[in-house]
């Protein structure tokens, strides 16, 4: 776990602590990170000296419980909650089409497939190419059970 210390576009700093460097950045390009203090997702990291052990024996607060005593890290916990229910209801619900989704979506738009609820992975471009084409999607976060 790396503990962060982290600041908005309004100079509010605050710490977070992450699994590593690119779960970082994961949850700042998707918006799960936001400012406790004034809720906007616009976070980077703060200028921080870096903490070294000195001998054999270092003490550090288990994760779960510096997450507990933190409002930002109980909102993140109830939003991961709310996101693997949206999961579980399109898993149910929804068929699977993996990386066919562009072409699946556009036989739904144009009638040459019935409509059905279908969930898969899609490319940034074919995303746009879709938008263009007035083809209503949405993303949403794919929380793992384990996350």
């Amino acid at each position: 776990m790396i503990l962060y210390r982290l600041r908005c576009n309004d100079d509010h700093e605050f710490e977070g602590w992450f699994r590593n460097a690119d779960a970082f950045e994961t949850q700042r390009e998707s918006g799960l990170l936001a400012c406790p203090a004034c809720g906007t997702a616009d976070v980077t990291k703060a200028l921080m000296a870096p903490s070294i052990a000195k001998g054999r024996e270092v003490a550090i607060a288990a994760p779960a419980e510096v997450q507990a005593m933190h409002p930002a890290a109980q909102k993140a916990a109830e939003l991961k909650q709310k996101l693997r229910a949206v999961r579980q209801m399109v898993e149910q619900n929804c068929d699977y089409v993996g990386d066919r989704f562009a072409d699946e979506a556009r036989k739904i738009h144009y009638g040459e497939t019935d409509a059905h609820g279908i969930y898969g992975e899609t490319t940034a471009e074919e995303s746009e190419r879709l938008k263009d084409e007035g083809i209503e999607f949405g993303s949403v976060p794919w929380i793992r059970d384990d996350a």
